[in-house]
């Protein structure tokens, strides 16, 4: 049984459905997010699946576009995006728009068809794809708080996912003196020399550090710049 129903207008909105639809699924787990296209099953009638995806949900999330109070279908009494809403409103089922987009403003009273007024008296929140991280949590968040049902799947899929325990693999490194120029070396010491020798391994305490002399050469250049 879904606990959450997505309601929206294919055309406007669609694409934000489709991240909630996603993501939600991805935090609570299969089969608790109901999306028309995704969960009514091939041969199963449209009409009365989506009035019983309304009514057995715990909260409808009614996304709204830019052009969603603008469109001629939602003074229509047969648009399903009208009838799911009036559905949820019929059997007490919070309604929570989702504002789709920053620029997006919540729909008025006098903008709305008469039976859907009470929609513009609903707390909204808000999905911007440039701030998508930061939404979907706060959305599944809201909704957590409202179903209890979707506050332990989020607990328990936190606790499956555990804390990170990898390590990084350790590396090795080079157990003895690197030589890269002319000079001495000592296979058995710490003692490297030249000019451009470099030295990976001390032998005993390390007090002085390790020295690197990169030549002549390059202090006489150093000394030309100043």
């Amino acid at each position: 049984m879904p606990d959450v129903f997505v309601n929206y207008r294919t055309g406007d909105g669609d694409q934000t459905a489709t991240t909630l639809h996603n993501q939600l699924t991805a935090r609570f787990g299969p089969d608790r997010i109901f999306r028309a296209c995704k969960s009514i099953p091939p041969g199963a009638f449209f009409d009365e699946e989506l009035t019983r995806g309304v009514r057995r949900s715990g909260v409808l999330l009614a996304v709204i576009g830019p052009d969603w109070i603008d469109h001629p279908a939602l003074q229509r009494p047969d648009d399903w995006v009208r009838k799911e809403l009036l559905e949820a409103f019929r059997c007490g089922i919070p309604v929570i728009p989702v504002l789709a987009g920053r620029r997006t403003e919540r729909p008025t009273r006098s903008q709305l068809p008469g039976p859907l007024v009470r929609l513009a008296d609903c707390q909204t929140l808000r999905y911007d794809n440039q701030n998508d991280g930061y939404d979907i949590q706060r959305i599944g968040d809201v909704l957590t708080d409202l179903i209890p049902a979707l506050a332990q799947a989020d607990k328990a899929g936190a606790k499956s996912t555990g804390p990170d325990t990898t390590q990084n693999p350790v590396i090795s490194e080079p157990q003895g003196p690197i030589h890269t120029g002319p000079g001495n070396l000592y296979n058995n010491s710490a003692h490297v020399t030249g000019d451009n020798a470099i030295s990976t391994f001390v032998a005993g305490e390390n007090h002085g550090g390790i020295r690197q002399n990169f030549g002549a050469a390059r202090r006489r250049d150093r000394d030309d710049e100043r």
